[in-house]
């Protein structure tokens, strides 16, 4: 699986026996901050892994376990929605267990994914909805350089070029 390291993070791609494991409510193999994912991680797991038992997930694309390197703790999950379109956009979504919010780390590993992703031929546009009442959300977007580009029913959309 892809490992995409960064300043204090390392970025696991998580293997197919982990989606599962994560999915039905187990650790994937993790050692968690606060002792599980939170539910969005889990919701993210079986989506990555619905698309692998159906053979249209490509490995890159999936989900990643945001570790933290001075522990090895995992603190969350960020990852695509799919793979690139003919465009070369696609989306991303993320979240991090409660006690390692506000110290960095969303921002660090949104930086480190995007800037993985936006180096690769095949990607040029990345894309994020969040709530519009998630101002902490909106202000990781923002601090990595995306840019909102629209919105719809209760969201804002974001954007990142490459």
């Amino acid at each position: 699986m892809t490992r995409i390291p960064g300043p204090r993070l390392t970025l696991e791609g998580a293997s197919p026996t982990a989606l599962a494991d994560l999915w039905s409510g187990g650790d994937g193999g993790y050692d968690w901050l606060g002792g599980s994912p939170y539910d969005g991680t889990r919701d993210a797991a079986g989506m990555v892994f619905r698309a692998h038992e159906n053979g249209v997930l490509r490995p890159d694309f999936g989900l990643y376990v945001v570790i933290r390197q001075e522990d090895r703790r995992a603190i969350g999950s960020m990852g695509f929605h799919a793979a690139p379109d003919e465009d070369g956009r696609t989306e991303i979504g993320y979240d991090l267990v409660p006690g390692a919010r506000g110290h960095g780390y969303a921002t660090e590993a949104l930086r480190t994914l995007a800037g993985w992703a936006l180096a690769r031929d095949d990607v040029r546009r990345l894309f994020a909805t969040v709530e519009r009442g998630n101002a902490p959300s909106r202000a990781v977007l923002e601090r990595t350089g995306f840019v909102r580009v629209g919105e719809g029913e209760g969201t804002y959309a974001y954007e990142l070029r490459g």
